[in-house]
């Protein structure tokens, strides 16, 4: 019992901290866990154990792999492409903006994409006049709905289907059509709150046509180079499941023959600059935030808090596997909404793994898990801190003196997730309960 509430109070305490931004994410969970070690709930190779590698591996390779990607500049000449196939008309940049937004963050993740995209916004907007304000938006919607319909593109996913095994397939089969319809619905309703209103001098439209995408690509070797490896990294995700490697495993391989590949032919010491130079690209903050939400976690595992969780679950759903597929997709939503969808569903996997036998196994279960997914990523719209993405362009949105307020967020956040939301519940309810 005194392990049981202490794991429960090192996980409380690293949501309020967390919650509350007094402490970098990393040191705040690193140090929740460090306290279930030495306090004896944790032995040190427990700990080590509990950290999924997986997760991690593909994390670190599929940064290495657009982190060096985008130094050849073939992201912000893919946006350049897309002002040019709207004549630069504000209204249909909006639509592209969005679009290639969902896509990107379905192919790369939704942060990076983020990162690439909302600076080419501004200098975009610079040209044309515009404030960003309503493109950012779009872009924070488009990048977490984008983001769920596969393996790769939200965080969450990336945990369940490391959890689970599964494949970038399964995801994109189960998930992309009710994201594509939610696209539909967010596009349509920007284009009507925003779209029909924005508009641009000639000679401003001008200004920005005439940026030609080749001035973009600043080495056409590493962009070759990268076209080259990001699609091999694509097509084996792809093939994961036929081939049996782990996610992991093909991001990994991706990194390393990028780092083969960008450094080939260097200099020993050019060469070992340019290594360290691409290690710098991964965000070890994230890297240690998972490592630390891993152990946390376990710690609830290992004492029992989440067996006991999971039967409320199970007593509360009444055994109906209806009412525990909308249950779990409601209240993550709502969570996820409140809080970082990362260690929420950090701490339901291993929660709803304890359901599985009492629902019949984990093929009965799907339904269940495939709710986890799609409420956790499109709550994470809910608000302005429910996902890493909104964080990061509401930092960037802030050095270019564009203010994206919490409460002014909320306006369109809690909207945008309760409409995708609903669109999911019809979605399982028409694939699952027909």
């Amino acid at each position: 019992m005194n392990e049981q509430i202490l794991a429960i109070g090192v996980l409380i305490a690293s949501y309020v901290v967390l919650f509350s931004e007094k402490l970098n994410r990393a040191v705040a969970v690193l140090l929740g866990s460090s306290v279930l070690i030495f306090s004896g709930v944790l032995s040190h190779q427990a700990a080590v154990s509990s950290v999924d590698f997986n997760t991690i591996a593909l994390l670190i390779g599929m940064m290495i792999v657009v982190g060096i990607a985008e130094k050849s500049g073939m992201f912000q000449a893919l946006a350049v492409l897309s002002a040019k196939a709207v004549r630069a008309n504000p209204r249909g940049l909006l639509i592209m903006l969005a679009l290639m937004t969902a896509v990107l963050s379905a192919l790369l993740d939704n942060v990076t994409t983020v990162l690439l995209i909302v600076p080419v916004t501004f200098q975009m907007m610079r040209h044309l006049k515009l404030k960003a304000y309503p493109f950012l938006l779009v872009e924070i919607f488009a990048s977490n709905i984008g983001g769920t319909a596969t393996l790769i593109g939200d965080p969450p996913n990336i945990l369940i289907g490391s959890a689970l095994g599964l494949s970038f397939m399964d995801f994109v089969y189960k998930l992309f059509p009710v994201v594509a319809v939610c696209m539909i619905v967010l596009i349509a309703v920007f284009d009507f709150a925003y779209g029909r209103y924005l508009k641009a001098d000639m000679q401003s439209k001008t200004e920005l046509l005439k940026i030609g995408a080749k001035e973009m690509i600043t080495d056409f070797g590493l962009f070759y180079k990268s076209l080259f490896v990001l699609s091999g990294v694509l097509a084996l995700f792809m093939l994961a499941e036929n081939i049996h490697l782990q996610n992991g495993t093909i991001a990994l391989l991706g990194a390393f023959i990028m780092l083969f590949l960008y450094t080939f032919g260097d200099e020993h010491l050019s060469r070992d600059s340019r290594v360290e130079d691409a290690f710098s690209l991964v965000d070890w903050t994230t890297i240690f935030f998972f490592c630390g939400l891993f152990i946390i976690v376990f710690g609830l595992e290992k004492t029992g808090v989440l067996e006991i969780l999971g039967q409320k679950l199970i007593s509360m759903s009444q055994g109906s596997l209806k009412k525990a597929t909308f249950g779990i997709l409601w209240i993550s939503a709502v969570v996820s909404g409140a809080i970082d969808n990362i260690p929420f569903v950090a701490t339901m996997i291993p929660t709803l793994k304890s359901m599985e036998e009492s629902f019949g196994g984990r093929e009965a279960m799907m339904p269940v898990w495939w709710a986890l997914s799609l409420g956790s990523c499109f709550g994470g719209n809910g608000s302005l801190i429910g996902a890493s993405a909104n964080v990061i362009v509401a930092g960037l949105a802030l050095r270019e003196n564009e203010h994206i307020g919490f409460a002014k967020f909320l306006l369109w956040g809690v909207p945008v997730m309760f409409v995708s939301v609903i669109c999911a519940t019809v979605y399982l309810y028409l694939l699952y309960f027909m």
